[in-house]
């Protein structure tokens, strides 16, 4: 059964008439499995799909199949291709995890089905309002295509019993790591981590972060990430192996801090360090945290394809994703750990009850610990980034 607070805050949706086209929408997503395209490679938000999946397989007669995915792209190319068969109906894709250059992708070439997000009951608890976290991905209106699911910010995580006071801004990264060779590193830039690595680095090494909310160009890419370059020249001599080469994804990287073959990982999760040490998988000496100016934060989002199969029971996944009860089960460390994408503000007592129960952890940053977040860069400067780097650096 669900957790008794889901069935509690289900109660009482406004606007019947939604009602009654969300009662028709559950009617006809029951019995349907879901094949939800999703990133496979942290195994804490598998386990998580998949007490989903018995959660609205027990209430809504509903299956979740996760199709484990090692770039989003491999999803978004599938269903291109389902289009360009003329396949409108019955595609292999119902749902996707999806953000920034492959939600402009399919938003621009008419691949999603929607908009969704106003038909779905648990959208009240969101802020809609313009400009909102919720409501814009890496820069682009989501215009209710997207629906959110995951709240994620980027943090430096180290071993406090070998690093006294890590450095807070990426100069000062550049110094720590000069002073102590060898000892940092960072995914892969071709992996979505290391590339946001160097994102951050981005944004506070540019003259003028603004120009980064809009198009990469070739005048504003040259002149914004020459600094990002001439800092990253200075710093790949220090890194582990001298730069020549780099760990797989993230997950691999906190298995590297963990055996003090580094002393950083890196997250674009500011819970994952502390769900790690509850799981044995890192000491209790780990620390996160954000760079002192700030760090690059979103929301992840779910999309449904235009030809879905099972759009109803998509639908339905992704309402169920937006329940107080199911954001509070994802932001329990001991569980998943992602921080919620709900707004407080529309939350009654018995939801704000069960976040403020939530267990914690010295690696656990606060709110305030975290700072300000910052907006990512269009997603025209993470593909130019990734080109460029491996241009000047593997080529």
């Amino acid at each position: 059964m669900r957790l008794p607070l889901l069935a509690a805050l289900a109660t009482g949706i406004a606007l019947p008439a939604l009602a009654n086209s969300w009662d028709d929408t559950v009617a006809a997503a029951k019995g349907q499995t879901v094949y939800w395209n999703a990133w496979g490679g942290d195994e804490r938000t598998n386990d998580f799909i998949a007490w989903a999946s018995g959660q609205l397989e027990a209430e809504y007669g509903i299956t979740i199949q996760q199709v484990k995915l090692t770039d989003t792209a491999e999803a978004v190319t599938r269903v291109i291709a389902e289009k360009a068969a003329g396949q409108t109906e019955g595609g292999s894709v119902d749902m996707i995890w999806i953000n920034g250059a492959n939600f402009l992708s399919m938003k621009q070439q008419g691949l999603l089905l929607g908009p969704f997000l106003s038909d779905l009951p648990n959208a009240k608890y969101l802020d809609l309002s313009e400009g909102s976290a919720a409501v814009v991905d890496f820069t682009i209106a989501t215009e209710g295509y997207e629906s959110p699911w995951r709240l994620a910010k980027f943090v430096l995580t180290y071993d406090s019993a070998r690093v006294a006071e890590p450095p807070k801004s990426m100069a000062a990264l550049l110094d720590w790591s000069t002073a102590s060779p060898g000892r940092f590193t960072h995914p892969a830039v071709s992996n979505f981590m290391g590339a946001t690595f160097l994102k951050q680095a981005l944004i506070e090494l540019t003259p003028d972060a603004s120009v980064l909310q809009g198009e990469a160009t070739d005048e504003a890419f040259e002149t914004a990430t020459a600094p990002l370059w001439a800092w990253y020249d200075e710093l790949r001599p220090t890194l582990w192996r001298e730069g020549s080469t780099f760990p797989e994804n993230e997950s691999i990287l906190q298995q590297m801090l963990n055996d003090g073959e580094v002393d950083f990982a890196m997250a674009f999760d500011p819970a994952a360090a502390a769900a790690a040490v509850e799981r044995g998988l890192l000491p209790e000496t780990v620390r996160s945290y954000a760079p002192e100016g700030g760090s690059i934060g979103n929301i992840s989002f779910v999309a449904i394809p235009f030809n879905a199969a099972n759009k109803e029971g998509a639908m339905v996944v992704a309402n169920f994703l937006l329940d107080p009860a199911t954001q509070a089960k994802a932001q329990d460390i001991t569980v998943l750990g992602s921080y919620s994408v709900l707004d407080p503000a529309k939350l009654d007592d018995a939801a704000r009850a069960a976040f403020a129960a939530l267990p914690s952890s010295p690696a656990l940053p606060t709110n305030e610990e975290l700072g300000r977040t910052l907006n990512e860069p269009h997603p025209s400067w993470m593909t130019r980034i990734a080109e460029e780097w491996a241009r000047r650096y593997t080529e």
